[in-house]
C-alpha cells in the first residue's frame, strides 16, 4: 500500500513539474525577443537642432519656432545650435559626425545640395538619414533700398546690359540666393556684381547702408523694413503671386522665367534607428498641424507642408537635379560632378 501511494505521489509530482516547465517555456519567448526589437525610449534627454547658419536669418528663425513646439511634443528640451562657419558646411559636418542616437539633427535648406553641386563640400543626402521636409517658403524676393533707382527687375536688366557687373548683388556664395543670381543671369544674359557678404542679417545691414544695390532674401525677414518704407521689393521668385503679397509681381510676370521654393528639412546622422526617426517625424507632423504653429509661421508667410521620409527624399533628390542643371547651364566654375 505504501508502495502504491509512493508511486502515485511520484506520478503527480512529475505531472506538476511538467506543467511548471511548460509554463516557464511559454513565458520565455518574450524574454528571448531580440534586443533590437525592444521599444526604444526616445527622447530621454535634450535634442540638439543644428542650424548651419547664423542667428537672425530665416533658417535660424524657423528652427527656433519649430523647436519651441517640438519641445511640447517630445517632452524634452530642444536646443538650437548655430554652426554657420564655412558657408554652413561646419553645421553639416557636425551632424554627420555625431553619434546616430537621435539627439543631434540637422535643419537646413537647398544650400545643402548646392554646396556639393558648386564644389564647396563633399556632403550628399546619402551621408545622412533624411527624416522629413517640414516647411516651404515661396517668398524669395529681390529687394532694394527705398532710395534705389530700380523700380522693377526690368530696370535691373536694362542697367546690367548697358553696364555689365555694375549692379552689386549681396549673397552668400554657394547658398540659395546665389542660385537665384545664376538663374537670372542665365535667363537674361546679364552679369551682376556678386558680393559675398555672408548671413541674411549681414545682407540686410549692407542694403540698409547702401553698400550694395540688391539683396536676395525671404520677405518675412525684411517685412519690418518694407513696412517702414526703407526697403522696396522688385519681385518674388514664385510660380504665381503669393496670396499674402498680392501687389508684388513675380519674376515671370516681368519676363524672367525663374521660380524657386525654399524648403526646410530635418536629417539625422546616418545609422540613426528608424524607430527614432519615426518618433521624431510623428512629433514634427503634429507640430505642422498645430493651428498655433501655423499662425506663427504665417507671420513669416511660410507654408507648413510636412513630407515623411520617403516622400521627402524623392522631393529633395528631384530638386537637387534641377539645381544641378541650373548651375551647369550658368557655367559656374566650381560645379562638382555627380
Amino acid at each position: 500500500m505504501k508502495r502504491s501511494k509512493s508511486i502515485a505521489s511520484l506520478v503527480v509530482g512529475i505531472f506538476i513539474l511538467g506543467l511548471m516547465l511548460a509554463g516557464c517555456g511559454g513565458g520565455a519567448k518574450p524574454a528571448a525577443k531580440p534586443e533590437g526589437k525592444q521599444a526604444i525610449q526616445y527622447p530621454t534627454k535634450p535634442v540638439q537642432i543644428v542650424v548651419p547658419a547664423g542667428a537672425g536669418g530665416d533658417t535660424d528663425t524657423n528652427a527656433r519656432i519649430m523647436g519651441k513646439y517640438l519641445e511640447k511634443e517630445l517632452g524634452k528640451a530642444v536646443v538650437i545650435v548655430n554652426a554657420g562657419a564655412a558657408g554652413g558646411t561646419a553645421g553639416t559636418k557636425k551632424v554627420k559626425e555625431a553619434p546616430p542616437d537621435g539627439y543631434t539633427v540637422l535643419f537646413y535648406h537647398p544650400g545643402f545640395p548646392l554646396h556639393r553641386i558648386m564644389g564647396l563640400s563633399n556632403f550628399s543626402y546619402d551621408d545622412l538619414a533624411v527624416a522629413n521636409v517640414a516647411l516651404l517658403d515661396d517668398t524669395n524676393v529681390f529687394a532694394v533700398n527705398a532710395e534705389s533707382k530700380f523700380k522693377t527687375m526690368k530696370d535691373v536688366v536694362a542697367e546690367s546690359k548697358a553696364n555689365p557687373k555694375s549692379v552689386k548683388f549681396a549673397t552668400e556664395v554657394g547658398n540659395f540666393t546665389h542660385i537665384h543670381v545664376l538663374a537670372v543671369e542665365e535667363k537674361t544674359g546679364i552679369k551682376l556684381n556678386v558680393v559675398d557678404v555672408g548671413s541674411a542679417a549681414a545682407k540686410t545691414a549692407a542694403l540698409m547702408g547702401n553698400q550694395i544695390d540688391i539683396i536676395g532674401t525671404q520677405y518675412g525677414l525684411i517685412k519690418q523694413f518694407i513696412d517702414a518704407g526703407k526697403f522696396r521689393v522688385l519681385g518674388v521668385l514664385s510660380e504665381k503671386r503669393h496670396p499674402q503679397l498680392p501687389d508684388v509681381p513675380t519674376f515671370k510676370e516681368q519676363g524672367i522665367d525663374v521660380a524657386f521654393s525654399k524648403y526646410f528639412f530635418f536629417a539625422f546622422p546616418k545609422g540613426t534607428p528608424t524607430e527614432i526617426i519615426e518618433k521624431f517625424n510623428a512629433a514634427v507632423e503634429k507640430v505642422s498641424k498645430n493651428p498655433e504653429f501655423q499662425a506663427e509661421m504665417k507671420k513669416f508667410m511660410i507654408t507648413t507642408n510636412y513630407m515623411p521620409t520617403a516622400k521627402a527624399i524623392e522631393y529633395l533628390k528631384k530638386d537637387e537635379a534641377v539645381l544641378r542643371g541650373l548651375v551647369e547651364k550658368a557655367g559656374f566654375g566650381g560645379a562638382a560632378k555627380k
